[in-house]
């Protein structure tokens, strides 16, 4: 990992996924999250201020840069709700089968190099009857969009951490073992190819 992905590229990530539409967002799946969560990409804790001490028992959020997880565990002493963040990716947490009552993703689909193995992943360790909470930004309905995101992708991907602009967002999460059961798609404000998103709920499928 270079001097950019390491120091500054999470700072650059904290102040764009912080602004007020993106936010806004969050703002409107977040508090549904109950019991013990586990929060996918909690990066320097964004999303802290939104969960709802009255649902929510505890939450872990992992991620794999360390260095901004500095900024999440000094916005969660502020929310009454206990956090312990760690520096790791979905794959490597170990978590027991059937362990968390919530998991949470927000704009961190877009950057996990393979993201149907992390979904199911998700899958394994919700319990019974538990939900995915999404917020994640992907590909357009429009052709012209589509065409720009496809051909921004290469050259936006090693600015931005990785970040796919044309990531079919609920075939991965169907691919990934759930079933989508609350999806709302639309355009914030800014730039097309990088603004349109997908935000619901999941649960997972029936074995087939």
């Amino acid at each position: 990992m270079g001097l950019y992905d390491r120091y500054i590229l999470p700072h650059v990530i904290d102040r764009a996924c912080g602004l007020g539409e993106v936010m806004k967002a969050r703002a409107q799946i977040v508090p549904r999250a109950r019991g013990k969560v586990l929060e996918i990409g909690i990066g320097s804790g964004l999303n802290l201020g939104f969960y709802d001490p009255r649902q929510v028992e505890r939450i872990f959020g992992v991620d794999p840069s360390a260095e901004i997880q500095a900024k999440a565990q000094k916005r969660a002493r502020k929310i009454g709700i206990p956090v312990d963040t760690v520096p790791l990716v979905i794959e490597q947490i170990g978590a027991e089968d059937a362990s968390y009552d919530t998991v949470v993703c927000t704009f961190t689909l877009c950057t996990i190099a393979d993201p149907v193995p992390a979904l199911r992943e998700m899958r394994r360790v919700l319990r019974l009857g538990g939900e995915l909470l999404f917020c994640e930004h992907g590909l357009a309905p429009e052709a012209g969009v589509r065409a720009w995101q496809h051909r921004l992708t290469p050259l936006w991907k090693p600015l931005a951490g990785g970040c796919h602009l044309n990531r079919d967002i609920p075939a991965l999460i169907v691919a990934g073992g759930f079933r989508i059961d609350e999806l709302a798609q639309r355009y914030l404000k800014g730039p097309r190819p990088m603004t349109y998103v997908y935000s619901g709920v999941a649960r997972a499928a029936a074995p087939t």
